[in-house]
């Protein structure tokens, strides 16, 4: 398996494509068949869904919240992401079709849940995508099952990505990749900070780094491969105008085609960082992505949206009084509305005392406990 091989660093001159079909299906398992083809037939290696257990990846306020919009399929929250969600049976017969026209199969484990039945499915690899890149539990268990691991890593600081080589270390988990990843839809060019990627890889030189983007087009994804990205990630759909947030920064069959075209003519050996503007024939919009701002790894204003949406929080995993003792078993991580602290704070609020009750999935914040 090629993505083994990038791991293991038994091919340097390939790069592994991962077609990010998400929930672009539209909760249709014809649609999602279809994509599958069209994605093998574009020259994918890859086809990558979303597995969620609702009840372990959102609050119930979460998901009883209206949600009126355009891309909706549902009065709810829950409800919309009820209808977009495929069943264990479903993910089984969509993983067999893959297997039957020879492309790899796997999604994004959203939860701990998700995570233990994509491992029941064996899947070649499991992602972690960046709303989960700072959930520490989620990271220790994956990397205690020994499945390799690509890692997203939007939204989150330099300080976040340490603590996650520090878990890999920490488990002795050697199988792992690197996304560097903007979290905003579409992610405008002068965002995209390309040169994060030569930073992850001069800072973890034994690490293989990869780039999931979320930007309009390919140019700026053919520079990402160029300055040595391993690993390519792009949301895949039949059409661009369909309903759904999605859709718009994804790439069609042809535009995947012809990304893969030009990656596989490239020659790695012969081309520097300072080449790259003028190999890929210049234009503002890569010139953006390229520029260096000269800044650590950091959260973008442009990512705040994406985290106050879809950020996860530290909730109370079941009922807990007043001038209690948080334990691990005490605390969940989930998408909370309203948010408590952010997941990375998990280890940081263990054995703190409680300065009021907490009923299930309610939020923890600062003023829940006695400093």
């Amino acid at each position: 398996m090629l993505l083994l091989d990038i791991l293991d660093k038994k091919r340097t001159d390939g790069v592994y494509i991962i077609a990010e079909i998400g929930q672009n299906h539209q909760g249709s398992m014809d649609v999602a068949k279809k994509m599958i083809y069209e994605a093998k037939q574009a020259g994918c290696h890859c086809v990558k869904f979303q597995k969620s257990n609702l009840p372990s990846k959102f609050t119930r306020s979460a998901l009883e919240r209206d949600y009126k919009s355009k891309h909706s399929w549902g009065s709810t929250y829950g409800e919309h992401k009820e209808f977009l969600e495929f069943s264990h049976e479903q993910y089984r017969i969509l993983q067999a079709y893959s297997q039957e026209i020879s492309i790899d199969f796997t999604a994004s484990a959203m939860d701990m849940d998700s995570l233990e039945f994509l491992a029941e499915l064996k899947v070649p690899f499991i992602k972690i995508g960046s709303g989960d890149a700072n959930n520490f539990p989620l990271l220790e268990k994956a990397a205690n099952l020994g499945i390799p691991l690509v890692i997203s890593t939007g939204m989150q600081s330099m300080l976040t990505v340490s603590k996650i080589v520090d878990i890999m270390d920490q488990t002795n988990h050697r199988k792992y990749a690197l996304m560097h990843c903007v979290s905003s839809y579409p992610t405008a060019p002068k965002d995209c900070n390309l040169q994060w990627i030569s930073m992850l890889k001069q800072r973890y030189p034994h690490l293989i780094i990869g780039y999931s983007g979320h930007e309009l087009g390919i140019t700026i994804t053919k520079a990402a491969v160029l300055l040595g990205a391993k690993i390519i990630e792009r949301h895949f759909t039949l059409d661009k105008s369909q309903k759904g947030s999605d859709h718009r920064c994804s790439l069609e069959p042809n535009e995947f085609r012809s990304l893969i075209r030009h990656i596989e003519n490239f020659r790695f050996d012969k081309v520097k960082p300072e080449d790259i503007l003028e190999l890929l024939d210049g234009g503002s919009d890569v010139e953006k992505a390229l520029e260096w701002n000269g800044r650590e790894k950091c959260i973008l204003d442009c990512e705040l949206p994406c985290r106050s949406k879809l950020g996860k929080s530290l909730v109370a995993a079941r009922s807990l009084k007043k001038g209690h003792r948080l334990q691990r078993i005490d605390i969940a991580i989930k998408v909370s509305e309203p948010s408590g602290l952010s997941a990375e704070n998990f280890f940081d609020i263990i054995d703190k005392e409680l300065a009021i009750s907490l009923n299930e999935d309610e939020p923890i914040t600062g003023a829940s406990m006695i400093i």
